[in-house]
């Protein structure tokens, strides 16, 4: 009987051990779909700020219930746009808000035009400025360039590089471009 009630101790003390792994992946697959929909509606809510344009760069980091952003704007409204839209998300705790406002420039605001018109005149990059948000972003600075966003492929990075490089009153661009599908050997 005492043996009998050791084994049964045993068989429960190790389902006890059990029962939290089983917990424990329950509750990181929720904690993933949570950081996926909330990624989704972060992404949602700064693409539908209606002044960002190709001229801003906005990204986020999700860390539990913080939400921290990132990026290069105009103007301080859309810093404050963006941290008012997030903010509000449900399961959002507290937004970090580390977006740098660009200072005002009227050479940059001409470099901004010029390497707009550089890289989507150019046939091989037209097709992205007909997007509502276009998945390239041209970040000016002081006549510093950063291309940011998406490109499909690395002929279209490169071309993008040298379009806004040939920009007259352009000290540097930094090519941040990522490349979707990378090239094949």
């Amino acid at each position: 009987m005492r043996k009998g009630l050791q084994i049964l101790f045993a068989v429960v003390l190790g389902l006890g051990a059990i029962t939290p792994a089983f917990a424990s992946s329950d509750l990181q697959s929720d904690n993933q779909l949570f950081a996926q929909r909330l990624s989704g509606e972060v992404h949602h809510e700064l693409a539908m700020i209606p002044e960002f344009t190709i001229f801003d760069n906005l990204s986020y980091r999700i860390d539990g219930g913080t939400v921290t952003l990132y990026g290069q704007v105009r103007n301080g409204f859309i810093k404050g746009e963006a941290e008012s839209r997030v903010k509000h998300l449900q399961g959002v705790q507290s937004v970090n808000n580390q977006i740098e406002v660009l200072p005002a420039s009227f050479n940059d605001d001409r470099i901004r035009r010029q390497v707009a018109r550089a890289l989507f005149s150019d046939s091989r990059l037209s097709t992205y400025s007909i997007q509502s948000v276009p998945p390239i972003h041209i970040i000016v600075k002081n006549g510093h360039v950063d291309l940011e966003g998406v490109v499909r492929v690395q002929a279209d990075k490169d071309t993008a590089f040298i379009r806004a490089n040939g920009v007259p009153g352009v000290f540097s661009v930094d090519n941040n471009l990522q490349v979707e599908q990378p090239r094949k050997s």
